[in-house]
């Protein structure tokens, strides 16, 4: 509906998708979004690289607040 090609509308799904596995994961919304507008993922990071940016990581958790209560879907 607000997306006018394919290509914004996967856009927009990878962002939603990103902000839900921060809630889910009890994260800081907002922090984990900078968190990886500063680590700045690309196709061609390796696996273990990708895996350090995931929501349930331990450097996501350090840098946005890790809430102990986390609420499942």
């Amino acid at each position: 509906m607000f997306c006018d090609t394919p290509g914004g509308a996967q856009a927009s799904a990878t962002v939603y998708t990103m902000v839900e596995m921060a809630k889910a994961h009890g994260l800081n919304v907002e922090k984990y979004l900078t968190f990886l507008l500063e680590k700045r993922p690309h196709a061609g990071m390796t696996d273990a690289e990708l895996a350090k940016l995931a929501p349930w990581s331990d450097e996501a958790r350090a840098y946005c607040g890790y809430a102990q209560q986390t609420a499942f879907i």
